[in-house]
C-alpha cells in the first residue's frame, strides 16, 4: 500500500493556511502539518485593516488586478486566471463568511471583525485533520533523495515529501530558500509616508486634496515615477493614497537614495500651466477689485491656497488687478509643479509590507513549485511580490497559497 503524502507548511499566516487547506481538500489522505514559530496563528490577519481584515479588493478582472502590484504583477497574471478575487469571495461565502465592498473597493467581512476570517481558516484546517503547531520554529530545511528533513529549534526532526515556505517577510524563510538554492532579492520597505518639512505645509495638518499628481524627480528622464490620487497633509509631511502608491512603486529608488528625493506636486492635475494661465487671467479681469488671498478661484482648500499665494510673495491685501504677469507665472508654477524635499520616510499604520523576497524567475507560477529544488513550494510575501494597500497583498497570498496547495496534493 502507498504511503500517505507528508506535507509540511512553514508559516501559519494567510498563505500558509490557504495552502494547507487547499492541499488537504484536494487530497484527504495527505498528512498536512502547519508549523508556526510564534504563539498565535494568523497574527497579521488579526491586525490588518485596523482589526477588520481587508480580505481582498473588488477587482474581478485579472488584467486589471495585476496593475496593483509594483512587483510581481507580470508573474501573477496567469495565477489570477486560476484563482482571483471573485474566487476568494466565493471561497469564504461557501464557508459561511460573507464579505462586503466599501466605496474604495476594499472588501471586509460583514462582521467588521478580523477574527471571523481567522476563525474560519482555523476551523477549516481542523475539520480537514491538518496538524496545527504553535511555537514550532524551524532551524533548517535540508533536501534528501526521498524528500526533506526539517530540524526544529527544539531539536525535533521531521521528514516531509513536500514543503511549502510561507513565512512572509521573516528573514528565516529567505535563509531556508537560499540554503535550497534560491536567490533572494534585497528586502526594502514599501508603503510608507513621506517626511517633508516645508513652510508651505506648516499648520496644514489634516488638509486633504483629491486629486493631486505627484512625481519624483529622477536623474534618468526615462524613469517615470508618478501617481495621481488623494493626498493628506500630516504633522510630519505627506500621506494619503497617492503617497502610499508612489512609495510602493518607488520603493527601490527611494531606498537607493536613502529616502532623500525631490517631490513635484501638481495640486491641480486637471490643468496644465497654459490652461491655468487662461483661467487666472479671466479671474483677474472678473474680480479685479477683490483680494487674491481671500478669493481662491481653483479647487483646492482655502488654507492651502493662502499658503501658496504667500509663498510667491503676494501680500494678503493685494488685489487681483495688481497681479503682474511675472507673479502670476510664479503662482502657476507653485500650483502645478511645486518642488518639495522628501527628508525621510514615515511609517504607515499596521500595513508593514516589504518589497523583495525569493526571485520570481526561480518559481513556476502554474504550481508555485521551485525551479531549483523539486518538492519545494512558495506562497505569499516570502516571494518578491508586493501590492499597494487595499487588500491586494492578501489576494496574492490566497492565490499563491491555493495554487501551491493544489499542486502539492498531487
Amino acid at each position: 500500500m502507498d504511503q500517505p503524502l507528508h506535507v509540511v507548511v512553514i508559516g501559519g499566516g494567510a498563505a500558509g493556511f490557504f495552502g494547507a487547506i487547499a492541499c488537504a481538500n484536494s487530497n484527504p489522505q495527505a498528512h498536512v502539518t502547519i508549523l508556526e514559530a510564534g504563539h498565535q496563528f494568523l497574527s497579521k490577519v488579526l491586525i490588518s485593516g485596523g482589526g477588520r481584515c481587508n480580505v481582498t479588493h473588488a477587482c474581478f478582472e485579472p488584467a486589471l488586478l495585476v496593475q496593483h502590484y509594483p512587483r510581481g504583477g507580470k508573474a501573477l497574471r496567469g495565477a489570477f486566471s486560476q484563482f482571483q478575487a471573485q474566487h476568494t469571495v466565493d471561497w469564504f461565502r461557501d464557508r459561511g463568511v460573507a464579505l462586503k465592498t466599501e466605496a474604495d473597493g476594499r472588501m471586509f467581512p460583514v462582521t467588521d471583525d478580523a477574527r471571523t476570517i481567522a476563525t474560519c481558516l482555523i476551523d477549516q484546517a481542523k475539520s480537514l485533520g491538518i496538524t496545527l503547531r504553535l511555537g514550532a520554529a524551524v532551524k533548517s530545511v535540508v533536501k534528501k533523495d526521498d524528500g526533506f528533513k526539517l530540524e526544529l529549534r527544539s531539536g525535533e526532526i521531521l521528514s516531509a515529501d513536500r514543503v511549502l515556505i510561507a513565512t512572509g517577510s521573516n528573514p528565516n524563510g529567505h535563509q531556508f530558500a537560499q540554503a535550497l538554492g534560491h536567490t533572494v532579492e534585497p528586502l526594502v520597505p514599501s508603503l510608507f509616508t513621506f517626511n517633508v518639512v516645508d513652510e508651505r505645509l506648516q499648520d496644514l495638518a489634516g488638509v486633504a486634496v483629491d486629486p493631486v499628481r505627484l512625481r519624483l524627480q529622477t536623474e534618468d528622464s526615462k524613469t517615470k515615477l508618478e501617481q495621481t490620487g488623494a493626498l493628506l497633509v500630516t504633522h510630519w509631511g505627506l500621506s494619503g493614497p497617492a503617497v502610499l502608491k508612489l512609495s510602493a512603486w518607488s520603493a527601490r529608488f527611494l531606498h537607493q537614495h536613502h529616502y532623500r528625493a525631490t517631490l513635484q506636486i501638481n495640486w491641480l492635475p486637471q490643468h496644465n500651466p497654459e490652461t491655468l494661465r487662461q483661467e487666472l487671467t479671466a479671474v483677474r479681469n472678473q474680480i479685479s477689485r477683490k483680494t487674491i488671498a481671500a478669493n481662491c478661484p481653483v479647487m483646492i482648500p482655502r488654507r492651502l491656497w493662502e499658503k501658496l499665494v504667500a509663498s510667491v510673495g503676494i501680500d494678503p491685501e493685494m488685489r487681483w488687478a495688481e497681479l503682474s504677469n511675472k507673479t502670476m507665472a510664479a503662482l502657476i508654477g507653485e500650483l502645478t509643479q511645486g518642488s518639495y524635499a522628501i527628508a525621510g520616510k514615515g511609517v504607515f499604520k499596521e500595513e508593514f509590507v516589504t518589497c523583495g523576497g525569493v526571485s520570481l524567475k526561480e518559481v513556476s507560477f502554474k504550481t508555485m513549485e521551485s525551479r531549483c529544488c523539486s518538492g519545494l513550494y512558495f506562497a505569499g510575501e516570502v516571494l518578491d511580490i508586493d501590492g499597494v494597500t487595499g487588500g491586494f497583498n492578501f489576494q496574492s497570498a490566497w492565490t499563491t497559497g491555493w495554487l501551491a496547495g493544489q499542486a502539492m496534493s498531487q
